[in-house]
């Protein structure tokens, strides 16, 4: 696939387009990373240096790629753009960089109908609450949100995403359906703990047209930064690859797992994606999803 993914970048470590990239290359994607901002570190370490670009500069480097042109199915000449599969994108941190998005998924879908649009609604999470400036919530919901093909939040974004707070799998599958509704068909929910997740344990659900299937892993006692960007990557790569969200589900999860224990035994603050390469081009057969409907 080709995938114009825009996103944050940071120099030391891996978030946002510094996590995605790299798994989509090792798995044998063409990325075209756009950046939003370039800072040094991820903000978890409390400082930072480095530029937040300007919407207009962010949209000006999409308009550059847009001009590139390359030879068509009939020889003539189109924009790169045109052969784009998937636009992906992860944390927005204002609503004037969503507009940019919108935009460029606007402008690749009209020169190729078949490419999708992959969003991770960073908004907040469990036991932090939102963490993005207020308004961006809602901004997401009602605007970004609608024009998702694929989508995968957290449990807690979810929950915002349908107004509700759900405890059962019942319940998150309701919640599911309720966002499906409004735009994106193909959905995957992180994080997902029930009333009968096993203790000790979490749960990643995928729901699409075709059904809904959930895996459980051990939690692990690391949250590092990253991991929510990575996931989208390869589940965005996994599911228009096999066209099987249960697949995508069990490769997913077992590379992202995979990551984790590398990290732990790493004992790093960073995601070992480099150490855990062979696990993202070759991923694991770790984990079974049960299938849910």
């Amino acid at each position: 696939m080709k995938i114009l993914s825009i996103q944050s970048s940071v120099a030391y470590g891996h978030v946002g387009n510094s996590a995605a990239t790299f798994p989509l290359q090792r798995l044998g994607h063409e990325v075209w990373p756009v950046l939003t901002v370039h800072f040094s570190n991820h903000t978890g370490y409390g400082a930072w240096r480095g530029p937040l670009l300007a919407p207009a500069d962010v949209a000006d480097v999409i308009r550059g790629i847009g001009e590139r042109e390359v030879p068509g199915s009939d020889g003539k000449p189109v924009s790169v753009l045109a052969t784009a599969d998937a636009v992906l994108s992860g944390y927005q941190g204002a609503e004037e960089v969503g507009a940019v998005v919108l935009d460029a998924v606007a402008r690749v879908k009209e020169l190729n109908p078949r490419a999708v649009y992959c969003c991770d609604p960073v908004m907040g999470d469990v036991g932090r609450g939102m963490f993005v400036r207020p308004g961006i919530p809602e901004f997401m919901r009602d605007h970004v949100v609608p024009h998702a093909d694929v989508l995968t939040p957290n449990h807690f974004e979810l929950d915002f995403l349908a107004g509700t707070t759900t405890r059962t799998e019942a319940e998150v599958l309701d919640a599911v359906d309720s966002v499906r509704d409004r735009g994106p068909r193909d959905v995957l929910v992180t994080s997902v703990i029930t009333d009968a997740t096993p203790a000790g344990s979490l749960e990643v659900v995928a729901v699409s047209d075709d059904g809904a299937w959930a895996v459980t892993t051990p939690q692990l006692p690391i949250t590092p930064n990253g991991c929510g960007d990575v996931t989208s990557a390869l589940y965005l790569a996994h599911l228009r690859t096999t066209g099987s969200p249960q697949v995508a589900l069990e490769r997913t999860t077992s590379s992202v797992f995979s990551i984790l224990e590398a990290t732990i035994a790493a004992g790093t603050r960073e995601i070992q994606l480099v150490g855990a390469q062979a696990s993202i081009a070759n991923p694991p057969e770790r984990f079974t999803a049960r299938q849910l409907r």
